[in-house]
């Protein structure tokens, strides 16, 4: 069906992801990706172990009190619950809406510069959308990662490409009735100034949204998922967060379209008290337009929770992650106090985050 058969549904549910005080659970880790969280509290990569660690998070009483959307990983999705149970009716009865990671990886640039690269998956990908929609995905998220470096990274070939793939991306979910994630990450690798991070983090944003237009993309049915304007992460001159609250919301302003419903930002390495303590500043910036600006996290929701749960303790997992889910909340209204609930300033950044 043509995307103007779904604009109402869309422009419904992007409200729906977008609403105050509420943010978006990420937990679409690949197989592999899972199974570096799981070694990590020595619980063996299975698909028994997968299943019971995303059921944990998927049968949390009261989550959908500050949880809107959940992001799948494609097993996840088609996945029954230990005790039988559709993975998907457990989101629903909670209120939170299913999605699902739709793009199939990074692959390298041709013609970029060595640490470039390219989001792939767009072939089959309307197809592959109306699959996930009958399985009750309602909408969906594509992952493109620049990453600032001396030699001229992002190049412009760079930036449009991971520009056109996200539009494209878009577009085509679109198609299929999901609601897209936009999400254009800056890597904190590297040694660069906040500045230059904003500069960057600019360029990069107005070319989605211009790709975006060119392919008719709906953007009152879509969500914009950024990195934090922040500093390198080996940059000696580090940003207080005042300062990295109100440059992030001036690149917003000066980039991002009114009629987009909400911004999602994402944790891109940040620990978990300090990702709700830059969201909570963000909130308190007056800002010129009317989007709700949330959250879309993975490891800062689920850092605690893991090593709570630790393969077997259900119930010590299942509160860490109420915990970090209404700090969040809070944040995202301007009114978290930071310490107030138990949380990690563990650093969770990894150098090359991008497989």
């Amino acid at each position: 069906m043509a995307l103007s058969y779904y604009k109402e549904e869309l422009k419904k549910t992007a409200s729906s992801l977008a609403t105050s005080g509420k943010g978006i659970l990420a937990v679409d880790e690949s197989t592999k990706t899972i199974g570096k969280r799981l070694a990590s509290i020595n619980v063996e990569n299975t698909e028994e172990n997968r299943k019971a660690y995303r059921g944990l998070l998927f049968t949390t009483e009261g989550l959908g009190e500050y949880i809107s959307g959940a992001i799948l990983f494609e097993e996840t999705l088609f996945q029954a619950h230990p005790d039988g149970e559709p993975m998907v009716k457990k989101l629903e009865k909670l209120g939170v809406i299913p999605g699902i990671k739709v793009d199939k990886g990074l692959r390298p640039l041709a013609g970029g510069n060595d640490v470039e690269t390219f989001c792939s998956g767009l072939d089959g990908l309307v197809e592959r959308s109306s699959d996930y929609y009958a399985q009750g995905a309602r909408f969906a998220k594509w992952r493109a990662v620049l990453q600032i470096t001396n030699n001229g990274s992002p190049s412009k070939l760079s930036i449009k490409e991971n520009a056109w793939g996200l539009a494209r991306y878009a577009r085509s979910v679109q198609e299929s009735g999901l609601v897209p994630i936009i999400e254009p990450e800056i890597l904190m690798d590297g040694s660069h100034s906040i500045n230059k991070t904003a500069e960057v983090q600019e360029e990069v944003i107005k070319e989605v949204y211009m790709a975006c237009q060119l392919n008719g993309v709906f953007l009152e049915g879509t969500l914009l998922k950024p990195s934090m304007t922040v500093q390198g992460a080996d940059c000696k001159d580090k940003a207080d967060p005042q300062k990295i609250s109100e440059l992030t919301i001036r690149t917003m302003e000066r980039c991002v379209p009114a009629s987009v419903p909400g911004i999602v930002f994402l944790s891109g390495g940040l620990s978990e008290e300090a990702a709700s303590i830059y969201l909570n500043l963000m909130n308190k910036q007056p800002r010129k337009a009317n989007w709700n600006v949330g959250f879309s996290y993975g490891r800062a929701l689920q850092h605690s929770c893991l090593k709570e749960w630790g393969g077997k303790n259900l119930e010590a997992g299942q509160k860490a992650l109420l915990a970090r889910a209404q700090a969040n909340s809070e944040a995202s209204k301007g009114i978290y106090v930071a310490g107030s609930q138990p949380s990690s300033d563990e650093a969770l950044f990894v150098a090359g985050y991008k497989y």
